[in-house]
């Protein structure tokens, strides 16, 4: 059975990598699962200066998910290339690095920083930030906006550029379009979508930060659904992400026409879950007789449902 794709100029072993932000650096699950094992190693995000994020509380768990306010706290791009990238090099598996600012500048700054460094195979821009050059717009949810940005970071590296948008659009079938004819290798559906928890005996927001991101399972039949739309619009790869729990769930993606995913919240509840939604892969594929993992992406069937 094959199971290598391509994002890109990129060639992933299998199609099954980490969700930024739920994965640390990486060195913090070696202990639990052979990295070697991955299609990639996305790292946390990693912005020119080092973030300290926001106040406490920040996380909170929902139905069927988590909302998170961490505020991208990090480490900073030179302390990340200084003292984590070269645990990863030990590892056959490809470092796609995920990369964010407030402005056009950082974001070219960054991409720049870390596409000179041995070891990052690939770029991963987070556009669901806000521009503080145009009245604090967010990237991801304006097309002008992300389109100067992603030609801008284009120019400024050779690597392999995703774009991860952001699910809070009225299009994403359109923000696919824009991030491809901007000079995206490939997309990355969907980011988490914005949800409060209110504490009613204080009448309060749980989080600090008011409002956070809602991942998990939750969120799954609404990325796919994403998945789905943006395939039919553009012909360059989509990474889908989105309450993936096991090999099932990833499946879904990839016959929506996702050609790889990104396991996240899934990390934080049982640190194998990517190892194990790759062995789930390879025995759907076995049981269905595909030799080939690239048959499957986009097989999606329409089938006509008689009216009764």
């Amino acid at each position: 059975m094959n199971l290598s794709v391509k994002i890109g100029s990129l060639t992933l072993k299998n199609p099954v990598m980490t969700a930024s932000g739920t994965f640390g650096y990486g060195e913090e699950y070696s202990e639990f699962i052979d990295l070697d094992r991955l299609g990639a190693i996305v790292v946390k995000g990693l912005s020119v200066v080092p973030r300290e994020g926001n106040p406490t509380p920040r996380v909170v768990e929902t139905p069927s998910g988590m909302l998170n306010a961490i505020g991208l706290q990090n480490i900073g791009i030179e302390a990340f290339l200084r003292d984590k990238l070269p645990f990863l090099r030990r590892f056959s598996t490809p470092v796609i690095a995920n990369f964010f600012g407030d402005s056009v500048e950082e974001y070219v700054s960054a991409a720049e920083q870390l596409s000179g460094a041995e070891g990052v195979h690939a770029l991963e821009m987070n556009i669901s930030c806000p521009n503080k050059q145009a009245g604090w717009i967010v990237f991801g949810t304006d097309p002008k906006a992300m389109e100067q940005v992603v030609r801008a970071v284009r120019k400024a590296t050779t690597l392999p550029l995703i774009v991860k948008l952001s699910p809070n659009v009225t299009s994403i079938g359109r923000m696919a379009k824009v991030a491809e004819e901007s000079g995206a290798d490939a997309v990355s559906i969907m980011n988490t979508i914005t949800g409060m928890v209110i504490d009613v005996k204080r009448r309060i927001p749980v989080l600090a930060n008011c409002t956070g991101g809602l991942s998990g399972p939750a969120i799954r039949p609404i990325a796919v659904r994403m998945v789905w739309e943006a395939y039919k619009c553009i012909s360059i790869p989509i990474i889908g992400m989105g309450g993936i729990m096991n090999a099932q769930d990833a499946l879904e993606f990839l016959i929506a026409g996702a050609r790889a995913v990104a396991v996240g919240t899934a990390n934080f509840v049982n640190p194998s879950a990517t190892v194990e939604v790759i062995e789930g892969i390879g025995h759907y594929l076995l049981d269905e007789e595909i030799p080939d993992i690239n048959d499957l992406i986009g097989s999606l069937k329409m089938v006509p449902r008689m009216q009764s």
